[in-house]
């Protein structure tokens, strides 16, 4: 798997086996600019590519940020005005980005076909150390000044920019607030002190000098990892980075570094504030948090034994700390930035509450210093210990790869070892260390000791409390605004007439059409004939238990699948409150401490979760399942079968307290989801009417979904709601538990006979009773809502009623939609409009069409654009180009990898719901026929302007031109 062949520009300094991982990590030096190459050898056919760079900024103007954007805006190989975004429709890519992190910044991608890779390989390389930095595109990305109305000098000042309005919709979040508060004060000299991301009161100092100065400094050979995962070998990608970049470098001297903290001598208390809307109650709105700085993260002992401390402590609702928290009066749940945060140079540990007032600040305190006192006098049974190292051996081995790839995933976890000066192998290959901490848990000192020294006898350590105001914003953009009028006050006519033709100066860049042909591209013909699926087997024991085969890396997972019954309109809305709670409760005699102690011993977590789709001959008629899922180390298949089956047999719903906190809990993270989910609220708002699919979504998980849960947990105060509350969900419980189940297991192929077995001899003698199927009432309607909330930027949507997956229309719309983003809204949303994002795409599930902005700025113009976009379909001449990417990106998404758990589980899913092999074949066969023709038809026919539905999520100050455009105004 590995193969150490050396390139002559490249020292070979190590290589080292991962038995667990099934891959070698070979470690090399650049000779002549000191560059280092971490490659981890897999036969794994996705292959992986990240290069690294440490930025240190000094400031929150949000310096590397703007930077990480502006350098995929052309360079020298490649001067075109996008390279970046073109690249994402020009290619089979599996995964490409580029992130910006406390001190550093990196650029990975990910593909299974060779040539594409080296396709995006030559583009990342140029962008990041040959950028052209084209002054336009730091003000298109960045920041910068324009008139609200283009063209007129009398018109007010105002601030655009793509980043400028991405923070402004990050910095909306008060858990984002609440982070970077506390690390003012927990880091109080070194870069962490700052927001890299940028404060947009900040961002709009930066300068373009500063921005050049920045890049110069930092992006550098001398300052970077590169970082590789796949099948092709690291001398191939030797000759890469030699050819396309090294060889025109030497060795830098400046010296990119991070110090220590200077350390406290005492703790520290501070009050800082935050906004919420005007007129909103400020009861159990403040936050409070407690936060030490702890030792290197790079360090292999100082990081794991961090893990270990906050495993133990937070792990579970067992676990002393978060027991406290969520148990507490002081608060309505734990706060969202509880943990361990060990990718600075020094870590940090944090625990809090929200939802409390600023006078208890004095009484959380002593609450949380109580519990880790006794904790420090007690210890903890060593079952506990070993069962927070059972989760870490779990985490290690499990290969997963259903959000980022598996490749990438472990490159990540590398990374900052690797940029910190650390052994990024040790802290990725945890056997060892393992096995040494088993060793020490030995010794009931050790832990107690370990809470004394990072925490009790810790003085570097900050209590925060961060207190609402609903003057904030007001005071926040009348300041803003003052500062704006200012400067109009002092602009000569000579000034004006600048800034008007620096606008159309960057608005004819963004409408210029590139020669897009110097780029590299995948063709049709790249593409594969045919897609591999996992194939499943059929149990000889029952018909009712499914396995797969699948390379699980020594993890088994398991699923009991029941039908769901026909439900009351009382107890529908309570399935997502059901699956939140039923895998969180005593079962039998256990009490819940009992059984998350049980889970975290034998399993990686047990959950549950609904599915509902239309069948596909009526979108009308749907279908139902609840789903029982697991996942557990092989040596545990037979306790994890044994506590499913206890927990859907016996759970109960006495333990009011308990699902009072947890009703409190899930309030607080759909309430924070809102600001980074936004896009898919609005959609879901907007195509809340198109089908009963959709209305269940919008009405259980969409913005109507969290003003229920908040009105139920405010209704839980009193104890007869309480008591209403457990009776239903235990009458849930008996339809759910009585209904028709099914099982499905995904193992290697070695355990999975033993594991049907399992499964079949605990479930005999279960007779499901006969149930009416489930059922939900008709929906096609248009909706024209929006939804106010605190946030300081908009989220925009359109939907129009189209066809479910099995319509032959239906790869044409799937088509459309990217189409529609590569040459027309991306242009007009992001880089004219500086939202940070926007698009389009066909969703099968909701049988429509959406369109969508994210953090966007504006809200009418934007939702012009959207009917603009149907136009510009319409009535334009397209070539062949603009059709064969928006194919090719349909295609990439269709084929993108998932784990070899994920693969099995959507497998089943999709047969399941009547969405068979050959029609998943057939669709993307289709996929790959679709004409220009085929777009400007099904445009015509599904993207009507009467057919038209809008979702809007913003604030309370978009009132009046929410009423203008006619939308019914509700507030969350």
């Amino acid at each position: 798997m590995g193969n150490t062949a050396v390139h002559p520009a490249f020292e070979h300094i190590r290589s080292q086996a991962i038995d667990a991982l099934h891959l070698t990590v070979e470690e090399y030096v650049h000779r002549v600019t000191g560059a280092r190459h971490l490659h981890f050898a897999s036969e794994n056919d996705e292959n992986v590519f990240l290069v690294a760079l440490k930025t240190v900024p000094r400031d929150s103007t949000g310096v590397a940020h703007i930077l990480e954007h502006t350098a995929l805006c052309g360079s020298q190989k490649y001067p075109v005005r996008d390279p970046f975004f073109m690249m994402v429709r020009r290619s089979l890519n599996t995964f490409m980005n580029a992130f910006t992190s406390s001190d550093w910044t990196a650029y990975p991608f990910a593909s299974r076909n060779r040539k594409d890779f080296q396709n995006l390989l030559e583009v990342y390389l140029d962008a990041v150390f040959f950028s052209r930095l084209d002054e336009l595109d730091f003000r298109q990305e960045g920041h910068r000044i324009e008139f609200e109305e283009p063209g007129n000098p009398e018109s007010p000042l105002v601030y655009k920019g793509v980043v400028y309005n991405e923070m402004k919709g990050a910095m909306s979040s008060a858990s984002s607030q609440l982070w970077y508060a506390l690390t003012r004060y927990v880091y109080p000299t070194t870069t962490y002190h700052y927001n890299s991301g940028g404060d947009p009161d900040h961002i709009v100092d930066l300068s373009y000098e500063q921005l050049k100065s920045f890049y110069r400094r930092h992006y550098h050979p001398s300052n970077a990892v590169f970082m590789t995962f796949g099948n092709v070998p690291a001398s191939e990608h030797h000759d890469n980075f030699e050819r396309l970049a090294l060889a025109r470098f030497q060795r830098g001297d400046q010296s990119v570094t991070v110090n220590d903290e200077k350390r406290y001598c005492a703790p520290l208390r501070v009050l800082e504030h935050y906004p919420v809307p005007e007129g909103e109650s400020l009861n159990h709105k403040t936050h409070l948090v407690m936060g030490w700085l702890l030792g290197h993260s790079f360090d292999l002992e100082q990081n794991l034994e961090a893990h270990l401390l906050a495993n133990v402590l937070y792990e579970n609702s067992a676990a002393p700390l978060q027991r406290a928290l969520e148990s507490s009066e002081l608060g309505h749940a734990p706060s969202p930035i509880c943990g361990l945060e060990d990718s600075n140079r020094e870590m940090a540990f944090v625990c809090g509450l929200e939802g409390s007032e600023p006078e208890h600040q004095a009484a959380f305190e002593q609450m949380i210093l109580e519990v880790l006192q006794k904790v420090a006098d007690e210890g903890v049974a060593k079952e506990r210990l070993e069962a927070v190292l059972h989760q870490l051996e779990l985490s290690q081995r499990e290969i997963s790869g259903d959000g980022y790839p598996y490749g990438l995933q472990i490159i990540l976890a590398g990374l900052s070892p690797a940029i910190h000066g650390g052994d990024p192998v040790a802290l990725i290959d945890l056997e060892p260390v393992l096995k040494k901490l088993r060793q020490r848990i030995e010794d009931p000192n050790y832990f107690r000791s370990l809470v004394r020294r990072l925490l009790l006898d810790n003085p570097h350590r900050v209590t925060l409390t961060l207190k609402p105001d609903a003057h904030y914003d007001r005071v926040r953009e009348a300041l803003t605004r003052q500062r704006l009028d200012s400067l109009k006050a002092s602009l000569r006519d000579e000034d004006k007439q600048s800034l008007i033709a620096q606008a159309e100066a960057l608005k004819q860049r963004q409408l210029q059409k590139d020669d897009e042909s110097i780029l590299p591209k995948i063709e049709i013909a790249d593409v594969p004939v045919s897609i591999q699926f996992p194939h499943p087997q059929s149990s000889a024991l029952s018909t009712d238990i499914t396995t797969y085969a699948q390379g699980t890396n020594g993890l088994v997972y398991q699923q009991i699948v029941i039908d769901l019954p026909e439900l009351e309109e009382d107890l529908l809305p309570l399935l997502p409150i059901y699956t939140s709670v039923v895998t969180e409760l005593g079962v039998g005699e256990d009490d819940y401490l009992t059984m998350q102690n049980r889970q975290s011993e034998v399993t990686g977590g047990i959950h549950a979760f609904t599915a509902v789709k239309s069948t596909l001959d009526d979108l009308q008629k749907v279908q139902g399942v609840l789903i029982f899922s697991g996942k557990a180390l092989a040596r545990n298949h037979q306790a994890l079968t044994e506590l499913m089956a206890q927990t859907l047999e016996g759970v109960r719903f006495d333990e009011a307290e308990r699902i009072r906190e947890l009703v409190a809990q899930k309030r607080a993270k759909r309430e924070q989801s809102v600001v980074n989910n936004g896009h898919a609220l609005a959609m879901s708002v907007a195509s809340s009417g198109m089908s009963p699919v959709a209305r269940l979504a919008h009405e259980t998980g969409g913005m109507a979904g969290i003003r229920r849960l908040k009105e139920l947990d405010d209704a839980l105060e009193e104890a007869s709601n309480m008591q209403q509350l457990l009776t239903r969900l235990a009458a849930l419980h008996e339809r759910i538990k009585a209904a028709p189940r099914r099982f499905l297991a995904v193992a290697e192929q070695d355990i999975l006979s033993d594991m049907a077995n399992a499964i079949h001899q605990r479930q005999q003698g279960f007779v499901a009773e006969s149930v009416s199927p489930f059922s939900l009432p008709q929906a096609r309607e248009t909706v024209r809502e929006a939804w106010v909330t605190a946030t300081q930027v908009s989220f925009c949507a359109k939907a129009y009623p189209t066809v479910d997956m099995g319509h032959a229309d239906a790869p044409a719309l799937t088509v459309l939609g990217g189409f529609m983003r590569n040459g027309f809204l991306h242009r007009a949303i992001r880089e004219q409009g500086g939202a940070y994002g926007g698009g389009a795409s066909q969703d099968s599930a909701s049988a429509s069409f959406r369109f969508f902005s994210y953090r966007d700025p504006r809200l009418e113009e934007t939702l012009a654009d959207f009917d603009a976009a149907v136009q510009w379909v319409l009535t334009e001449n397209h070539d062949s180009s603009e059709l064969e990417q928006a194919i090719l990106g349909v295609v990439s998404q269709i084929d993108k990898p998932r784990s070899p758990a994920g693969e099995a589980k959507s497998d089943f899913q999709s047969e399941l719901f009547g969405r068979s092999k050959a029609l998943r074949s057939a669709f993307r066969e289709q996929v790959l026929k679709v004409t220009l023709a085929d777009l400007k038809r099904v445009a015509a026919q599904y993207l009507r302007p009467d057919l038209a539905s809008v979702g809007v999520v913003t604030n309370t100050a978009r009132k009046p031109v929410l009423e203008k455009l006619g939308l019914s105004v509700k507030e969350l």
